[in-house]
């Protein structure tokens, strides 16, 4: 295995697009390629993340939850949290707020427009 890339089902693909455009997400690949997107691969830095609207599915995959949110969290590792985290907390719901954590990471927690959890953090040495 090399790597793991989350498909994120939304209901409001245009709405999701911004919200992680506000976090640094630039997106990488669209289907169709312009118009009303049903798909959009996003990335920043080495985070991968692809976004699928739930009617794209149709039938095919019953078992995907036609709900926002789940039980998932996101868990980012990323640089500079503190900067991070300034340059987004008024754009974001905040679920809690930088702290450092036993296991020695500096970490936060926001809520997507789609109800999943993101938590970002950083190893500080």
């Amino acid at each position: 295995m090399k790597s793991v890339s989350p498909n994120i089902f939304v209901k409001d693909i245009k709405e999701t697009i911004s919200f992680y455009e506000s976090l640094g997400f630039k997106i990488i690949t669209a289907v169709p390629d312009s118009g009303d997107y049903i798909f959009v691969l996003m990335a920043c830095g080495g985070v991968t993340f692809m976004f699928q609207t739930f009617e794209s599915l149709g039938a095919e995959l019953p078992e995907i939850s036609r709900h926002n949110g789940g039980s998932l969290l996101l868990y980012i590792q990323t640089e500079n949290i503190k900067a991070f985290y300034e340059e987004i907390k008024e754009k974001v719901k905040i679920l809690k707020g930088l702290e450092k954590t036993f296991y020695g990471a500096t970490e936060f927690s926001i809520l997507d427009n789609n109800g999943y959890i993101l938590t970002f953090a950083e190893d500080e040495k």
